[in-house]
């Protein structure tokens, strides 16, 4: 934010915060158990390893303490952005299925995807907040590729769901150094990333 932020919209960012933090919380909480059941009923080894993948935001960042207010919102924005695409195509592949079965499993894949797309809208007024406002969404789906086959589908998934408990870890602490008062937005300078992932 800018040095000059009036008190009413301080206590305004800090207040967008704060509930941004518990939805990040929830979410994470959420992705945890989906992953869970997703690995159960896709017939995955829980410890399987997912080499990177075209679309599938990372969550870790190289000097993430010096990155400013903006910057950080921003990167999460798109990351959600992407991730709403990501899960709505999980689901439809999950529909395509259509394993009665799998009908709880497609529930809570329906429910992150809610959260996901809540906590995008969020972010959203973060930036409207900032005077700067979101920025379009072109671009924000993922990357077209060879259709892949049903393992490779399930793999993809289990790496989608794992980054994006990642990133719910992430947002949790971005969205902390945000609210810190300080001039120059959030903290007003560099602070270490936390630690492993936080308990709820």
């Amino acid at each position: 934010m800018a040095a000059a932020e009036t008190p009413s919209a301080a206590l305004r960012r800090r207040d967008l915060c704060s509930r941004g933090i518990r939805l990040a919380r929830k979410m994470r909480s959420d992705v945890a158990d989906l992953l869970d059941a997703y690995v159960e009923r896709q017939g995955l080894d829980a410890s399987a390893s997912v080499a990177a993948l075209d679309g599938v935001p990372a969550a870790a960042a190289e000097r993430w303490g010096e990155q400013t207010e903006s910057q950080r919102l921003l990167d999460n924005l798109a990351a959600y952005r992407a991730f709403r695409a990501l899960l709505t195509e999980m689901l439809e592949e999950q529909r395509e299925q259509a394993a009665p079965a799998d009908a709880a499993l497609r529930e809570a894949l329906a429910a992150v995807l809610l959260q996901v797309s809540a906590f995008a809208y969020h972010l959203e007024e973060l930036l409207r907040l900032e005077s700067r406002g979101p920025p379009g969404e072109e671009g924000a789906g993922p990357p077209a590729g060879p259709r892949l086959g049903l393992f490779e589908r399930k793999l993809r998934g289990l790496g989608v769901l794992r980054e994006l408990a990642q990133w719910a870890v992430r947002s949790t602490r971005d969205l902390r150094q945000l609210a810190k008062p300080g001039p120059g937005g959030g903290g007003g300078g560099a602070a270490a990333p936390a630690g492993p992932a936080e308990g709820q």
